[in-house]
């Protein structure tokens, strides 16, 4: 009776979450902690009630078009220039947009992370004017003709004129659900001239001379999951009693939220530092492969201790610690896998004189 009580009451709380705000008062200035407040306040007034959906039914959002809200919030278009309709901001704005909506919803971040980096951002960086004349405001607000899904500004892109392009079946995954992953068919298909980035046969070049700046700005997801961990424990470990006492009151628990807080705040301290050198032009390597590689091997190891924290209801899929550890394991993957960043790390380290 007493954990059936304990399972209501926390499941009234989690349904109105108590977010709790840690210092962050050496890594920005008034101006970046105000935009991290509006953008936290957005995400978990239009994203975050619909994380554990999209979780379970493997769909982005189809009741809403989260897509057009983050345009008209200027979210897609925060490195894009203000010519474009951008905000003409940098990459530590970026991190703290990717932190805050990923907080909200691993599966949106990621899918936001894609289109405002791997796709916008590439355009504002290879495109000529006459491409970032004709997509970047499309992108920038979402106005797009297609479906409101997790592929919707890449195919509008893609799709557009180019015959013999087409998506294959869906791919079922662990984590990161809701942001679709599935193959790219391409039969006989032609690229039109007007449609090449960069140029002909160099698309790699394109590719990889973004790859720096894609994991650092995808390092700021593994910072908003391990804050959202922190956003269950601290008032489940406040209201679940044990021995007649709240169980935050023990040492051990108190020892593992001290290790998921300093994980997560040594995180945003190397994630914000390399932003903003990258901002003054120093886009250093192995900084972004170190970023990526600290921020993500932390977040998973948080997640873990957040569903260690709530015992057996952390196990239960009532409560979100499991799909935060699922969605944190992707950050181990994705963008280079941790090996690959620690062979970077080394590589770099060992050409230096």
């Amino acid at each position: 009776m007493q954990r059936l009580f304990a399972m209501r009451s926390m499941s009234a709380l989690l349904r109105k979450p108590s977010h709790y705000h840690f210092s962050t008062s050496f890594l920005f200035d008034d101006t970046q902690k105000q935009f991290k407040e509006s953008v936290s306040q957005f995400a978990q007034e239009s994203i975050a009630p619909h994380a554990a959906m999209v979780d379970i039914t493997n769909h982005f959002p189809k009741d809403v078009n989260l897509w057009k809200l983050m345009g008209d919030f200027n979210l897609h278009g925060i490195t894009a220039p203000e010519e474009y309709g951008g905000l003409g901001l940098g990459y530590l704005y970026h991190c703290i947009a990717m932190e805050e909506i990923s907080r909200a919803s691993g599966s949106v971040g990621l899918s936001y992370g894609a289109h405002s980096n791997l796709c916008i951002n590439q355009l504002v960086r290879h495109g000529n004017p006459d491409q970032k004349q004709k997509y970047l405001p499309k992108v920038v607000y979402a106005k797009t003709d297609l479906a409101a899904g997790s592929k919707g500004i890449t195919a509008f892109i893609i799709e557009k004129g180019m015959p013999g392009f087409s998506t294959a079946q869906k791919l079922d995954k662990l984590g990161m659900r809701g942001s679709d992953t599935c193959e790219l068919v391409f039969e006989n298909c032609f690229v039109p001239e007007e449609n090449i980035l960069g140029q002909e046969g160099k698309g790699v070049y394109v590719m990889m001379s973004g790859l720096d700046l894609e994991r650092l700005v995808l390092a700021g997801g593994p910072l908003g999951l391990m804050q959202a961990c922190l956003d269950v424990v601290i008032p489940y470990v406040r209201q679940r009693e044990q021995f007649g006492r709240p169980i935050g009151e023990f040492q051990l628990i108190q020892g593992k939220l001290a290790d998921m807080y300093t994980s997560l705040q040594s995180s945003r301290s190397f994630v914000y530092s390399v932003a903003r050198d990258c901002d003054n032009g120093i886009i250093d390597r192995k900084d972004c492969a170190g970023v990526i590689l600290f921020a993500a091997e932390n977040a998973t190891q948080v997640a873990l201790q957040a569903i260690q924290c709530l015992g057996g209801n952390g196990y239960v899929n009532e409560y979100p610690t499991g799909r935060l550890l699922r969605d944190a394991k992707l950050f181990e993957i994705g963008a280079g896998t941790s090996e690959i960043r620690r062979i970077i790390i080394g590589r770099e380290l060992f050409k230096e004189q």
